[in-house]
């Protein structure tokens, strides 16, 4: 792994204690990913947690998400473990992902390496939310694009929203100065986001949340995420939704996250 981070897992006395953990070590490949942020349990390391970008993807399907979280779960009584992996279109779900299996949140924010960074406040705030959001967001679609428009968004159902419940994370990424931002749009149904996703017409509607919010105690959050550490980009779960592709298509990588 890169950056100094090891893909051993340390599962060599261990087996599998289920079929799909089987499956998923035999599926997997550290060759193609870099590693963005780890955090493993002490003193006994029973679980893993692994935050990485899959260059692979950027090979395969047009619009396949490029980040993948890892969990491992050791259970040293009896010598078995479970692996799971699932693929997302930004760093902040994929944290969300994990936290959900058991990583506290403040130790898989901070990313590291050569990663482009947030930009403002509201970035790091909209991270923030959906890294700690739990089972707030239902997954609908996901797109992530390497070339013009360089960007992601995520299609999710807010289930704590009594109005526009549909949400649409854009994440945007600016080369020329290596910083990207995220943005949460609001809408009342997904034909509604679709047609806004397709036209790009107007702004992106805020959520109706964020006319009355405190703009000091958003700062203020913002000012704690960036202390806690920023996650940076990159994407990709073998159960996750994404948006379904024309066709397979071999492109070059662009290096967006790199």
């Amino acid at each position: 792994m890169n950056d100094g981070f090891d893909f051993d897992f340390d599962l060599d006395e261990l087996a599998p204690a289920d079929d799909a953990s089987a499956d998923a070590v035999e599926r997997f490949w550290s060759g193609d990913l870099r590693a963005l942020s780890q955090h493993h349990t002490t003193p006994n390391g029973s679980h893993s947690f692994v935050v990485a970008h899959d260059q692979s993807v950027t090979w395969g399907m047009p619009g396949a998400p490029q980040v993948m979280a890892i969990a491992v779960a050791r259970d040293l009584s009896r010598f078995t473990f479970t692996l799971e992996t699932s693929y997302h279109a930004t760093v902040s779900f994929a944290q969300a992902w994990l936290v959900e299996r058991g990583c506290p949140p403040e130790k898989i924010a901070k990313i590291h390496g050569d990663v482009v960074k947030p930009a403002d406040d509201l970035t790091l705030q909209v991270e923030r939310q959906i890294r700690e959001s739990g089972t707030r967001y239902a997954v609908l679609e996901t797109h992530t694009s390497d070339f013009a428009p360089s960007e992601t968004w995520t299609l999710a159902r807010d289930c704590r929203a009594a109005e526009a419940p549909i949400r649409v994370f854009h994440e945007e990424w600016d080369h020329a100065v290596g910083t990207y931002t995220m943005r949460e749009g609001a809408f009342a149904d997904e034909d509604a986001a679709h047609a806004w996703l397709d036209d790009r017409e107007g702004p992106l509607p805020e959520p109706q949340e964020y006319r009355y919010a405190d703009g000091a105690v958003l700062r203020a959050r913002a000012a704690l995420s960036r202390s806690t550490g920023t996650p940076a980009i990159p994407k990709a779960d073998v159960d996750a939704p994404r948006t379904p592709p024309a066709a397979p298509d071999r492109r070059p990588a662009q290096g967006r996250l790199l």
